[in-house]
């Protein structure tokens, strides 16, 4: 017997999981392309002014747009690798979806108050970075809710992960939320050394990357 209780059927199957992916595939897509429009207001060069000083004095805006498209798309990327495994789901994975989607929806929001204020100083980064953590913490705790019911996923899967690349994988999320987290705190005291932590980003995505196939990913 999994861990999460015994081998129910999925209450949504068929035509209501294409549905379910397709709705937030289309709600991923709409978020995403509305950051950009804080950008479009920005005015061109006027007078001897060239390209370059423009994007000098927006440089907070175009960067935080640049890293919150990257992180979105990253985070759709997971998103869509768990969902494409199912077969069916229940009430507790539609509303964990359903409220991912809702965050994710903010995040335009959010970049642009975050892109706008002075280094990201203050409660914005703090409120910025927050919302990056509960994404995080979401996709992981989907992840795990099908990953602890089989019945809900297409092809039967190990019931563990092996080897050490494994066992990282599924921290996957817990660390990145932390990580965000760590980054908004300091953005409150420290903004210019809150401005380079995205960069760790990297490493832990090398760090955390998944070592197999079969499983849903979490984070």
């Amino acid at each position: 017997m999994p861990a999460g209780g015994s081998h129910a059927s999925p209450t949504n199957t068929g035509r209501a999981v294409d549905r379910l992916i397709n709705f937030s595939d289309a709600v991923v897509a709409v978020a995403i392309t509305v950051m950009v429009l804080p950008l479009i207001d920005i005015p061109g060069p006027e007078g001897g002014q060239t390209v370059w000083v423009v994007l000098l004095d927006h440089a907070g805006q175009i960067s935080t747009f640049l890293f919150t498209f990257f992180v979105v798309a990253i985070m759709w990327l997971t998103h869509n690798r768990i969902l494409n495994q199912i077969r069916g789901y229940d009430a507790v994975i539609f509303w964990m979806n359903t409220t991912w989607l809702a965050a994710i929806v903010l995040l335009p929001w959010l970049s642009a108050m975050y892109g706008e204020s002075s280094g990201g100083q203050g409660s914005v980064g703090l409120v910025y970075w927050t919302a990056l953590a509960f994404i995080s913490v979401l996709g992981s705790m989907l992840g795990r809710h099908i990953r602890r019911h089989p019945e809900f996923v297409d092809a039967p899967a190990p019931a563990a992960r092996s080897g050490p690349n494994g066992s990282r994988a599924t921290l996957r999320g817990p660390v990145f939320a932390v990580y965000f987290l760590a980054t908004g705190v300091v953005s409150v005291f420290l903004p210019h050394v809150a401005s380079w932590m995205p960069l760790g980003l990297i490493l832990l995505s090398i760090w955390l990357r998944p070592g197999g196939e079969g499983q849903p990913e979490e984070g």
